[in-house]
């Protein structure tokens, strides 16, 4: 069995400061697939670099407080993969990726465009740029998991409030159909909804701040784990994990019969 978890930490030292260090034993996790760091390598301790029974890698952002992805492994990868090779988007810590023989494993934290029209055209331009490097690893033959925040609900069964939200970044039509190209041209699999098809509530991820919606469950499934068909087969169960708050993001959780 092959469990691997993807969390938005909205920082890591402030969910360290919530207990993320204690909790990630616990998981029984393979792999943890981390996203928003905001932090850079000189802020790292020694615990959060290598916590109880993991090592760390890390892609941090050039700018402080900001991005920066990473992956927790109880295995030693064969190879380390550090952004896509486009400066304008490594520069902001989006993209790592793992190498363990047939297995690859990658943390992405895909642009949001909700702070602006100028973020949501970046958000637009990563999307062009990745869609390719995306086909790439579909047709690697390789067994591929995509862990992190895509920052896009895909369909309305993926947000509490779709109708107010269908002109808001995040649930834009053109951002729902880029992720439809992604699941129908290049057969990815959504493994959580290949999973739970019909679940609503118990899969959102995310939960605004502002007023009481984490409370009232008024969230969004932002959250991912997409994976090469052959891979996405082996998935057994997943879940949401909402025990402990570290992240204004829940721990997405999911056991593939893979061996790692």
């Amino acid at each position: 069995m092959f469990r691997a978890v993807s969390f938005n930490l909205n920082g890591i030292r402030s969910a360290v400061s919530k207990g993320l260090l204690d909790w990630l034993p616990e998981t029984g996790a393979d792999v943890v697939c981390l996203q928003e760091l905001k932090a850079q390598a000189a802020d790292m301790t020694e615990a959060m670099l290598r916590p109880d029974g993991y090592t760390g890698y890390f892609h941090y952002a050039e700018k402080k407080g900001y991005s920066g992805v990473g992956i927790y492994t109880r295995r030693v990868p064969d190879q380390v993969v550090e952004g896509l090779g486009v400066p304008e988007i490594d520069a902001e810590g989006r993209y790592l990726e793992l190498v363990f023989g047939s297995l690859v494993v990658i943390s992405l934290y895909l642009p949001s465009g909700s702070s602006g029209e100028h973020r949501q055209q970046a958000k637009y331009a990563f999307m062009d740029r990745f869609f390719g490097h995306l086909d790439g690893l579909a047709r690697s033959g390789r067994d591929v998991l995509l862990c992190g925040d895509w920052n896009i609900a895909h369909r309305e069964i993926d947000l509490k409030n779709w109708r107010s939200n269908q002109k808001n970044s995040g649930f834009l039509p053109e951002e729902r159909a880029w992720l439809s190209r992604v699941f129908d041209q290049q057969q990815w699999v959504d493994v959580y909804r290949r999973l739970y098809p019909d679940a609503t509530g118990e899969a959102y991820t995310w939960w605004s701040n502002r007023g009481q919606a984490r409370a009232n469950n008024v969230g969004w499934r932002i959250d991912y784990h997409i994976a090469t068909a052959g891979l996405a087969e082996t998935a057994r169960n997943g879940s949401v994990y909402k025990e402990k708050y570290f992240s204004d993001h829940a721990p997405l959780v999911v056991d593939y019969d893979y061996a790692f």
